[in-house]
């Protein structure tokens, strides 16, 4: 690739509009900036100093092979800059709107560049052989022109500022500088990137270091803001079935970002993303960046526990009348206020709804309402249900939880199995080797040669069948239709043999209930509850691991928001400390 070659060529580029081109190894100009290949290539004017060659077509170029087997200089921030901009390009492809990528989650990573001082500052934190070009009073910098940037089709603007300290920054129009690629420079001995030894090393009071999940968090603090139909476990989902770059997300990084070294232990990731982990590095960077109150989230919003139930009801296979039971569980509790869903990062207690889990907290405790789940009352009901159903077979069938139960164990079972059996034939090493230092590449490129070899030998030998190619992304994991006769579809079933009218309303014919935490563990403890399976009737077990595992979450975790929602919904039986709570007790009618 040739810079030199490339200057007579002065259109602009049709995605970024800079003016800086360079030459393919197959002689069609490419955008430096952005990197964007053009049709047109460089018109070979005296085809007599090359011999034995023929012009087939006006625009075929030279082919040239030159190696820059040193690589760019680059920091270690422009490679989790280029690991967001392909999870962007991939909520992308999912159906999230371009402004996720274009505006709110360039504002964040620029903020986040600003606020770790690693650009748009006046003294920008770069301690190795160059300094990196930053922001400067002058609008007309030339290295914003002449630069090649791996974001450069995101725009940049203003952001709203919070009240919290603004740093130097009046470009606000402008990509993001990346360091320009040079062929007398090299990078440190002990890593691909140039700051890679000192990034590790590095420990600062008070700054955010970035991290493969933070790029997560940052995708779902994005996702928040524009208030997308993407939840938190529904992202990590997406992750595990390779719809976003995460697990070795290196390997797209351009060919000249060399990586070895230290930059293994920055960029390799070996173990999945967790639900806690990424909901705390989200507030911790929501925090760090002093961002302002996000959008409001309100009835018509998708985080909505209201919308979110119905959701996760159709997905779990329950009845439709649920619903309206769930949305009654909301406003009593509160918790559909939207203050309380609102996420506000610059608030004295900062912290935001697991809008997912939260939902299905709320299903839980709708569940333990009409059924009690305690191992008795929701077979003497499914007795009920049966006589019933099995007497007026053309009227609308009742809602039999044995039935239920039947059909969601198979389902699950089966579905663990498939998730269990795609972890387990995961390849965690990645398609472009890793190696410790620029003498091991040979060994290791060879030996990762071999490997695959040995592999495609192996799966010859052990399964004759074709590779199934990854699944489409959907927004549910389980489907339920009237017409399959292998999973019954409980949607349209009726509650009627559960509920009882009372006047002009309907109430629980289940007076009782037993709420799943009798004492919270104190303020100064980290965790709220304790979750012992042996403690909890079979069936609660059931619906815990059920709904655990849609949502890919601990089931302590789930059992801790259903918990909190009993707190809310029964503050009168959490005040009286003295008296002790029985396992089953009546309370307020439903």
């Amino acid at each position: 690739m040739d810079l030199d070659e490339a200057k007579e060529f002065k259109e602009r580029c049709t995605q970024c509009a800079a003016v800086s081109w360079g030459l393919t190894d197959e002689g069609k100009y490419y955008c430096t900036s952005c990197h964007n290949v053009t049709e047109r290539s460089k018109e070979v004017v005296n085809t007599g100093a090359i011999p034995n060659t023929k012009i087939q077509a006006i625009n075929r170029g030279l082919k040239r092979k030159r190696k820059l087997e040193k690589g760019w200089d680059w920091y270690v921030c422009e490679g989790f800059q280029h690991i967001l901009y392909q999870q962007a390009e991939a909520l992308k492809t999912l159906g999230v709107g371009p402004e996720l990528k274009n505006e709110v989650l360039h504002n964040f990573w620029k903020r986040y560049l600003q606020k770790s001082k690693q650009a748009y500052c006046k003294n920008p934190v770069y301690t190795s052989k160059r300094k990196a070009p930053v922001l400067e009073d002058n609008p007309s910098h030339s290295d914003w022109d002449s630069e090649p940037e791996l974001l450069s089709d995101f725009s940049c603007p203003s952001f709203v500022e919070s009240g919290a300290e603004s740093q130097p920054d009046v470009h606000t129009q402008k990509p993001f500088p990346i360091i320009k690629a040079s062929q007398s420079e090299t990078a440190s001995i002990c890593s691909g990137s140039v700051d890679g030894v000192e990034y590790s090393l590095r420990k600062e009071k008070g700054i955010v270091k970035m991290t493969v999940p933070r790029t997560l968090a940052f995708c779902c603090l994005a996702l928040l803001w524009q208030r997308e139909t993407i939840t938190l476990s529904d992202l990590l989902r997406f992750v595990e079935e390779d719809h976003i770059p995460y697990i070795n997300a290196f390997q797209h990084f351009p060919e000249e970002m060399k990586l070895y070294g230290r930059d293994k232990g920055i960029f390799a990731i070996e173990s999945w993303p967790n639900y806690e982990d990424i909901y705390k590095k989200m507030i911790e960077i929501a925090t760090f960046l002093d961002l302002p109150r996000f959008p409001d989230i309100t009835e018509d919003c998708y985080l909505h526990p209201n919308m979110l139930c119905l959701k996760y009801l159709m997905e779990v296979n329950l009845p439709d009348e649920m619903h309206n039971l769930t949305c009654q569980v909301v406003k009593m509790t509160g918790i559909g206020e939207v203050d309380f869903l609102t996420f506000d990062p610059i608030a004295k207690m900062a912290k935001t709804a697991k809008y997912d889990v939260q939902a299905v907290a709320v299903i839980v405790v709708v569940l333990k309402l009409l059924f009690l789940l305690d191992d008795n009352l929701e077979w003497s009901l499914s007795n009920i249900a049966e006589k019933y159903n099995e007497k007026n077979k053309e009227d609308k069938p009742w809602f039999d939880f044995r039935k239920w139960y039947q059909v969601m164990k198979k389902s699950l079972d089966e579905k663990k199995q498939k998730w269990e059996e795609t972890r387990a034939k995961y390849l965690w090493k990645s398609e472009k080797p890793l190696y410790h230092s620029s003498i091991d590449k040979s060994v290791v490129c060879k030996r990762r040669e071999m490997v695959v070899n040995l592999q495609k030998q192996f799966s010859t030998l052990v399964d004759s069948t074709p590779t199934i190619g990854k699944k489409s992304p959907s927004s549910f994991q389980f489907n339920w239709t009237e017409e399959d006769p292998d999973r019954t579809c409980f949607h349209g079933h009726s509650l009627q043999g559960v509920l009882t009218k009372k006047g002009q309303s309907l109430t629980t014919k289940n007076s009782l209930y037993w709420l799943s935490t009798q004492k919270f563990c104190r303020s100064y403890c980290k965790h709220v509850t304790t979750y012992e399976e042996s403690n909890f009737s079979l069936s609660y077990q059931f619906i815990i691991n059920l709904f655990s595992f849609l949502l890919r979450i601990k089931t302590s975790f789930l059992h801790e928001e259903v918990s909190l929602i009993e707190k809310r919904l029964f503050k009168t039986k959490y005040s009286k400390t003295k008296k002790k709570s029985s396992r089953s007790r009546k309370v307020r009618k439903y």
